[in-house]
């Protein structure tokens, strides 16, 4: 068992009352995260139930709230003494949330959930579980995460964390990044042994994405199209969004198109990034940038540039640090983001003091303290005021 970032803020809050719940794209490690949970609960009093099983879901789907708990303590819960239930899959089951709503209220049960919908989670959870519940959020594995499910010390790992480039760390831990940036960081994928199996599991999680989660939040015909679309997206990652000419591209029309993209991101499989700026009504009106969750998923969707691949990743290990955005101005200068609103990061492949020059001169102009230049690979040079994407987490 590898410990996640998350589990830490996971495990504090199995203490309190409030429901833990769990989502995220899938494939992510929810199941494991919530029967780690499960794992570190003293008492014998728990109980975990995946809904992908039709006799559990049956269960949830029952009109009487009576057999239900029959079905629990059929099951060996105790509903009277302090217990701990979990459910996996929640969002396979829409009237979940109201049976746990009630078990909540009239037994005081912990319950742990999971779910790989988040536009259902939100919204439905939202509405019936107000104050009852708190949402954890689990993304692919960090880089350091992906070093931890190879066998690497974390404390090793952590002494070169946002640190400035140094040779012996990038020799050592380069082809390790290359190969996060090639298969992504889907733990199954990660802990796959061959490359062949490593595509097939990206192809299958695409699949399930697709053909469940899709499907359960949508239009069943749209599978197709929206698969289409993904495609078109994955080839602009890096890209402003512009929805007038997708829409021109895809067929699709703009309130549809919108509607997907909205999907798309609440599901976690996109996410968007918004223009800097301290106007916020010009940052409402300005185009977002748009990046895959996951870069194994990208180099499967879309034959795309090595520079965007690397691009896609430094936006998710950003994601990880604060709050992300980029600068562009009309003359076409940019900066490729701003982290925290404080932090000027320019990306590049091969890392020049040139590059450097250019990023400070911008970052000047917008009065951020704090510059990063990051690069993928180092050049022969003795130049080293650069950042290592490696190092990003």
């Amino acid at each position: 068992m590898y410990e996640r970032h998350l589990f830490a803020a996971l495990k504090e809050h199995l203490t309190k009352p409030q429901a833990t719940v769990i989502t995220g794209l899938r494939r992510v490690g929810k199941t494991t995260a919530l029967k780690y949970l499960l794992d570190t609960v003293s008492h014998s009093n728990k109980l975990y139930l995946d809904f992908e099983k039709i006799e559990n879901r049956v269960l949830f789907s029952e009109n009487s709230y009576s057999a239900i708990e029959s079905g629990l303590q059929a099951l060996g819960l105790h509903l009277n003494i302090p217990c701990v239930l979990a459910l996996d899959e929640i969002q396979l089951v829409p009237a979940s949330t109201s049976v746990v709503k009630y078990l909540y209220d009239t037994y005081g049960i912990k319950f742990l959930l999971s779910g790989s919908s988040s536009y259902y989670i939100k919204n439905h959870f939202t509405e019936s579980l107000a104050g009852r519940k708190r949402i954890f959020e689990l993304y692919p594995l960090a880089f350091d995460e992906f070093l931890a499910f190879q066998g690497y010390d974390s404390f090793a790992v952590s002494s070169f964390k946002l640190q400035m480039y140094q040779p012996f760390i990038y020799l050592k831990f380069k082809q390790s990044y290359e190969t996060f940036l090639q298969f992504g960081g889907f733990p199954e994928v990660v802990m796959a042994e061959t490359q062949e199996d490593k595509i097939a599991y990206l192809k299958d999680i695409i699949n399930a994405y697709i053909e469940l989660d899709i499907k359960l939040l949508s239009d069943f015909k749209a599978s197709n199209e929206l698969y289409k679309l993904i495609q078109l997206l994955a080839s602009r990652v890096g890209s402003r969004l512009d929805i007038s000419k997708l829409s021109s591209i895809s067929g699709i029309n703009r309130h549809k198109l919108s509607d997907y993209l909205e999907l798309l991101e609440y599901t976690y499989f996109i996410y968007r990034i918004p223009a800097f700026t301290k106007n916020k009504d010009k940052e409402i009106s300005s185009q977002t940038k748009l990046y895959l969750a996951d870069t194994g998923l990208l180099h499967l969707l879309a034959q795309v540039s090595s520079g965007q691949v690397f691009e896609n990743a430094i936006a998710q290990q950003l994601k990880n640090l604060g709050e992300v955005a980029y600068f562009q101005k009309k003359s076409g200068q940019e900066i490729d983001f701003i982290l925290n609103q404080n932090t000027a990061v320019e990306v590049k492949e091969t890392p020049s003091y040139s590059d450097l020059k250019t990023l400070n001169y911008r970052a000047d102009d917008l009065s951020l303290e704090h510059r990063w230049l990051i690069g993928r690979t180092a050049t022969a040079a003795d130049f080293r005021d650069w950042y290592w994407g490696g190092s990003i987490f």
